[in-house]
């Protein structure tokens, strides 16, 4: 039997905008303290990477860190992975090292449609994956939260270009927790004034409207109003919010509605005729109803969606997370723990059921380790176990 254990995974950081204004200190001043003393700091670079002064864009987020959060002596590394097929590129290992030493990874500002090009299926993807379900914590911003969506919006090309009102297909990174997510940022944005309406990410509620029609039903959208963040943690299945706005959770096929009315997280009915008409409309539509978060504000990751944590080797190639394990075993040799010993003999058990066919026996000793929270990945090297996350209903 292996005897290789899965550690849990680091949290996520979701910001609607703002992440290096007072409130992102705020925010990340929180996420830095939990981390080890002068945490490294890896800044992917790729979001940005077709403008000319790309590294000028990462280094003022480096700097934000160097000096506004000086107190934790962060050490910084800049990872420059800006296009496939140059010196600069994320498939590029020699430039890619500093991600599997991060204790926290940042992307933010650039383009979200440029940063899934680069970025799917590459070494530097592989990596950041590795390591945040190593521990690493994701910070998001801006263009990268949008790339991590299933579905992303191509923001630049309608609102900057003028085409076609359209999503394309994102890095879909939440589906590592089963959950399949569309990521707005810029909610409640306002750039426009009285004139334009730019909120939605500078789509305007009337064009959003519409954009969710050309959604799959299955979809959630989780809309982060400006210098606000959303914190989950895979690990408790928590999820927080800080910050000046609010995060608003749109679900699909879940019908709270009642003679014209549409009822909120608390259960309080939401005139369609009143505030929030445009989300109404948009629930209603869906058929389904939405639900929003201030801060300080708490809210099981059950809200999102039904969470189901995938091991990752059926996310990674095996050769990149043996790499990760081992970076990882250099940096805190104490970090893996194992399954208690009685764990142990139900797994050892499993294995001879399944070894004599015994699939009853077999599955019966799979739900008992389940319920004393760990879960099995059956592999051609034997049997993996991994802690299962604590999720917590509302």
């Amino acid at each position: 039997m292996s005897d290789q254990i899965f550690p849990e995974p680091g949290l996520i950081i979701l910001f609607g905008s703002g992440e290096t204004s007072p409130t992102g200190r705020k925010i990340f001043d929180r996420i830095i303290r939990s981390l080890p003393q002068s945490p490294r700091l890896a800044l992917l670079e790729t979001p940005a990477g077709f403008e000319l002064n790309s590294h000028q864009v990462i280094s003022r987020v480096g700097d934000f860190f160097t000096h506004r959060l000086q107190n934790y002596s962060p050490q910084v590394d800049i990872i420059p992975a800006r296009m496939r097929g140059t010196p600069f590129s994320p498939d590029e290992p020699e430039i890619l090292t500093p991600i599997l030493d991060a204790d926290l990874i940042f992307m933010g500002p650039g383009s979200p449609s440029y940063a899934i090009r680069q970025l799917r299926d590459s070494l530097a993807w592989y990596y950041l994956i590795a390591r945040h379900q190593l521990g690493a914590v994701l910070a998001l911003a801006s263009a990268a939260t949008v790339a991590f969506s299933a579905y992303a919006l191509p923001v630049y090309e309608i609102y900057k270009v003028g085409e076609d009102i359209h999503w394309i297909g994102g890095l879909n990174f939440f589906k590592l927790y089963g959950l399949q997510l569309v990521l707005i940022p810029h909610w409640n944005n306002h750039e426009g004034g009285a004139d334009l309406d730019t909120s939605r990410c500078f789509m305007g509620q009337e064009r959003f409207i519409r954009l969710m029609d050309m959604l799959p039903e299955e979809m959630t959208i989780i809309g982060l109003d400006e210098k606000t963040a959303l914190i989950m943690n895979p690990s408790s299945c928590e999820c927080h919010v800080m910050g000046l706005g609010m995060v608003t959770i749109l679900h699909t096929g879940h019908k709270h509605i009642r003679k014209g009315h549409l009822f909120s997280s608390a259960g309080a009915p939401i005139n369609i005729k009143g505030t929030n008409e445009d989300l109404a409309k948009i629930a209603m539509q869906r058929e389904g109803h939405f639900h929003q978060y201030q801060d300080g504000q708490n809210f099981s990751m059950s809200e999102i969606g039904h969470v189901h944590p995938n091991f990752p080797e059926a996310n990674l190639p095996p050769s990149i997370w043996q790499k990760a394990i081992q970076a990882r075993s250099l940096k805190d040799p104490t970090a893996p723990h194992s399954p208690s010993e009685e764990v142990l003999q139900l797994i050892q058990a499993r294995q001879k059921a399944r070894h004599a066919s015994n699939w009853a026996i077999a599955d019966e000793l799979r739900s008992q380790i389940e319920k004393s929270g760990w879960e099995i990945l059956d592999t051609k090297d034997g049997p993996v176990s991994r802690k299962l996350p604590k999720i917590k209903k509302q």
